[in-house]
């Protein structure tokens, strides 16, 4: 029965696309999807990040490709359309879709502009969905398919230099909730990862104030920040057949940060 069990967390024959893929949360989800057995095809802008990634993940016996290719770009020149053609030819297809690239200009309100706005919103929001929805209908042949995206504390808090970001993250709580209504009676789940603290490029400006970090560590209920592979076991359960009657959720890997 253990073995039946643990089976269930596999990912053998299971392709992910991963976006924002070269660092950060979208490195570790790689990593950690890859020691489950999928195949990767890394998305992100840094050619020379991705490649250092793959060659890790070969001495692991990963089988990980990449796409370089900036979304926002790709978002207003084909609508992504070609971005998703190059990904599913890596493979053939595309099982699991992480939407794990975002950003955060950390703007006070007054100094947010439409341009700044909407790239958020593009970035956060727009990207996730309609990446979805160009991957979807196949998973749904399939019968089979797994959605994950990236919400945030501030998908339900109000922080400080936060409210284009946190506009941002609350849409991609509903977009997730939505995206599980439309998807999953063809057996396509649609969940949300909401990370507390994390060391990553989006939070450098946080991580780099000692006092201020050991303040938010004090605010969650296990007494630190997280560490990337805090994030392993909630990315690989999400992704895998483990997961198949949990979907619509946003799941906070928090160390017990909205507990208190």
């Amino acid at each position: 029965m253990l073995a039946k069990a643990l089976q269930a967390f596999s990912l053998q024959g299971k392709v992910a696309l991963i976006t924002g893929a070269s660092s950060g949360i979208g490195a570790q989800q790689a990593r950690a999807l890859g020691a489950a057995g999928a195949k990767l095809v890394m998305v992100a802008r840094g050619q020379a990040s991705l490649q250092a990634l793959q060659q890790e993940l070969a001495e692991s016996e990963i089988d990980a490709t990449y796409v370089v290719a900036d979304l926002l770009h790709e978002l207003q020149t084909t609508g992504l359309d070609a971005l998703v053609e190059e990904a599913v030819n890596c493979f053939g297809t595309v099982d699991i879709l992480c939407n794990t690239a975002g950003i955060n200009l950390r703007e006070p309100a007054h100094q947010v502009t439409s341009q700044s706005w909407d790239q958020t919103q593009d970035l956060n929001v727009k990207v996730p969905f309609l990446l979805a929805q160009k991957l979807v209908p196949a998973m749904q042949a399939r019968g089979w398919g797994r959605v994950i995206n990236v919400a945030s504390l501030q998908s339900s808090r109000a922080f400080s230099n936060g409210i284009a970001y946190g506009a941002s993250k609350g849409a991609v709580a509903q977009l997730t909730r939505a995206m599980a209504e439309a998807w999953s009676a063809s057996g396509v789940t649609c969940n949300a990862i909401a990370p507390g603290f994390f060391a990553t490029a989006l939070t450098q400006a946080v991580f780099s104030q000692p006092q201020l970090l050991q303040g938010l560590a004090k605010q969650t209920a296990i007494g630190r920040n997280g560490e990337l592979e805090d994030l392993d076991g909630i990315s690989v359960f999400l992704a895998s057949p483990a997961s198949a009657y949990i979907t619509g959720q946003v799941i906070h890997v928090d160390g017990g940060f909205t507990a208190k």
